[in-house]
């Protein structure tokens, strides 16, 4: 029951909530406790409520969760978990989220009711997706995007740090760009197994989801390297060099191209941030680079 109950929860989903930390870490802030601990707290009470919508998701589709290949194994398409256990758990999830926040109010000050707020439209915009939205073509991908802008607007919130207009475009685009690629998935396996996992597929195909894919990932990358030039960029980090930091996004760009669109292993980014040794590279490399910029 624990495992299934694990399964169900998806923490290692949980690795999407490490974009609440990115306005602490471009302010230089990462090392600094007052601005860390809000932060991680802002990042359980994300994922409790995260979980949470994984429980309603995973009841309100169990039916067609049952007829794909994969998803068939989820706790409740299997039957591992009733319908009834996922709705308790989910409004655990849903009061532990919360009570995080009430707890940590000594840490989050100001912000804390600020963050309850987006948490809780959070809730609203995924229980609209799950019943609706994820059957518009389009509007699907672009709530998966808007879902990422609002992780780093709770860290934001809660560390009292102002956003920059680049932080915010960079993250939508590089989770637009995520979100078509999980999608082409869905659009090759309902071309090669007739397998129509959501009813909004067929509104895609491949010409146009490779065509969106390059379009996002281009636009990302010219983005990323605008914000790397810009003179407030260069004032603030007191440095030159934050160009060559392009290098391994343009590499981890690549590589997540590959294995979309030659591998077609691109369902899960989580996993493949998970297993992809490259990938995996190419962030710590950046993280290493932009830290000794940085700090």
């Amino acid at each position: 029951m624990m495992k299934s109950v694990i399964l169900l929860m998806r923490p290692q989903q949980w690795l999407k909530n490490f974009f609440i930390f990115l306005p602490l870490f471009f302010d230089k802030h990462l090392m600094d406790v007052e601005y860390l601990l809000p932060s991680i707290c802002a990042f359980f009470a994300y994922s409790f409520a995260a979980s949470g919508i994984y429980c309603f998701n995973d009841i309100y589709d169990v039916e067609a969760d049952r007829k794909h290949p994969k998803k068939c194994k989820r706790p409740i398409a299997s039957g591992a978990i009733s319908k009834a256990q996922g709705y308790l758990l989910m409004f655990i999830c849903f009061a532990i989220s919360f009570a995080i926040i009430g707890v940590s109010d000594w840490s989050i000050g100001n912000g804390a009711l600020p963050v309850a707020a987006l948490i809780g439209f959070y809730i609203v915009m995924n229980f609209a997706y799950c019943m609706k939205l994820k059957q518009i073509a389009i509007v699907d991908i672009f709530v998966i995007a808007i879902g990422f802008v609002l992780r780093i607007m709770a860290g934001s919130i809660a560390t009292g740090i102002a956003l920059s207009h680049w932080i915010v475009l960079m993250t939508f685009l590089l989770a637009l760009f995520l979100a078509f690629a999980k999608r082409r998935d869905d659009v090759v396996m309902y071309q090669e197994n007739g397998v129509l996992v959501r009813k909004n597929v067929n509104r895609y195909n491949l010409a146009f989801m490779n065509q969106a894919i390059t379009l996002t990932s281009g636009i990302t990358m010219v983005c990323y390297i605008m914000y790397t030039v810009s003179p407030d960029v260069i004032d603030r980090f007191g440095s030159h060099y934050v160009y060559l930091t392009s290098i391994f996004v343009l590499a981890g760009l690549i590589r997540y191209l590959q294995i979309t669109i030659v591998d077609i292993k691109s369902g899960s980014p989580t996993k493949v941030l998970m297993k992809d040794h490259f990938i995996q590279a190419c962030i710590v490399c950046w993280i290493l680079f932009f830290f000794a910029i940085i700090y």
